[in-house]
């Protein structure tokens, strides 16, 4: 564990403060939900919570289905990074942070085709390698909590719209699951 030298009292109602820099650097926004951790010795850890989490292995099944069946590489992806992973080195993206431009067409809630011409949009923060070729955000209950991806290397032409619709019909599934 890492001392950040910030010290916070707790309010009247039992709240702590976390400062900005540190949402900031940890990707904390405003509804995140935290899970709480005690340790032996009185230490409280705060960690962000991801309900796709609990879905790991089932989407790693997914990913290598959908995969398997276009033959390109598809991803799922949390709110903050890419939690599974087929067709492309797992070191390259797995749990690397998601591009601030994935980030805002998730929040905008819209299925995405890469279109010849488009300007690419990166699935990770850390690589330009890999850009998407189509998206599909995951909803439950109305609430965001991902994203199904296929995406593209350099020199890969253009996914077909029924690629489109295998993403949707992933995501339409996968946020269902995340209701039961």
């Amino acid at each position: 564990m890492k001392a950040t030298g910030i010290v916070r009292r707790v309010d009247d109602l039992g709240r702590i403060v976390i400062p900005k820099e540190i949402r900031r650097t940890l990707r904390i926004r405003e509804g995140d939900p935290l899970e709480i951790y005690t340790e032996k010795d009185g230490g409280v850890i705060f960690r962000k919570y991801s309900p796709m989490g609990d879905l790991q292995e089932f989407a790693a099944q997914m990913c290598e289905s959908i995969g398997s069946a276009t033959g390109h590489i598809a991803a799922i992806a949390d709110r903050d990074s890419i939690i599974a992973l087929h067709g492309a080195p797992k070191r390259e993206l797995m749990d690397k942070p998601n591009s601030p431009e994935l980030e805002k067409l998730m929040e905008q809630r819209r299925n995405y085709l890469f279109q010849s011409g488009d300007s690419p949009i990166p699935a990770s923060d850390s690589s330009d390698k890999y850009h998407l070729g189509a998206a599909a955000p995951i909803l439950s209950q109305g609430d965001l909590m991902g994203c199904v991806l296929l995406l593209l290397g350099e020199g890969d032409s253009p996914l077909k719209e029924a690629d489109q619709s295998l993403a949707k019909a992933a995501a339409g599934f996968l946020g269902k699951q995340m209701e039961s």
